[in-house]
């Protein structure tokens, strides 16, 4: 376990909130592979995708979204900055701040000054599934842990749900 995956852990266990801790193979780390995989249901997985300004100061901000929904980047996203222009973050943006690797970005132990938009769906869900801060392993957590971290707020919207393909 890395030094990040220790952080991640002992600020669940700070929090008192129920949560399981874990392992997946490293390859199955993408969300549509892990649950494909492990049977998990894409309506309680959730993605963290770091977002950014492409217009004036630069700004960072990870948001929360069920695996069954897609940000609204252009919209939602664009307005909260707000800013012109706003993109998804490079794999090197990603890394660079928050010491984590797309596959296994975790919205637990991020740094303090990095603001954490959560889908309001996501905080309807009893458990959801999220990286663990690498890509070896996942965290299943009760929503609530997210109502006493800092920088966070739940956003109405944030994310539209991808039509099903009952075909």
């Amino acid at each position: 376990m890395t030094e990040l995956q220790d952080r991640v852990r002992s600020a669940l266990e700070k929090s008192g909130v129920w949560f399981e801790i874990i392992d997946c193979d490293p390859s199955l780390a993408d969300t549509a592979a892990f649950c494909a995989h492990y049977g998990y249901s894409p309506d309680i997985s959730a993605n963290a995708i770091l977002v950014k300004t492409k217009t004036g100061d630069e700004k960072f901000a990870l948001c929360m979204v069920l695996a069954n929904a897609r940000l609204n980047v252009n919209s939602t996203v664009r307005k909260k900055f707000p800013a012109r222009k706003v993109s998804f973050a490079s794999r090197e943006e990603t890394r660079r701040l928050t010491g984590m690797e797309i596959g296994g970005v975790t919205p637990i132990a991020l740094p303090e000054d990095l603001p954490l938009w959560v889908d309001a769906a996501v905080m309807e869900c009893e458990k959801i599934i999220l990286g663990g801060g690498g890509r070896d392993t996942k965290v299943i957590v009760d929503p609530a842990y997210f109502r006493a971290t800092p920088n966070t707020e739940v956003v109405t919207d944030l994310a539209t749900p991808i039509p099903q393909d009952n075909g």
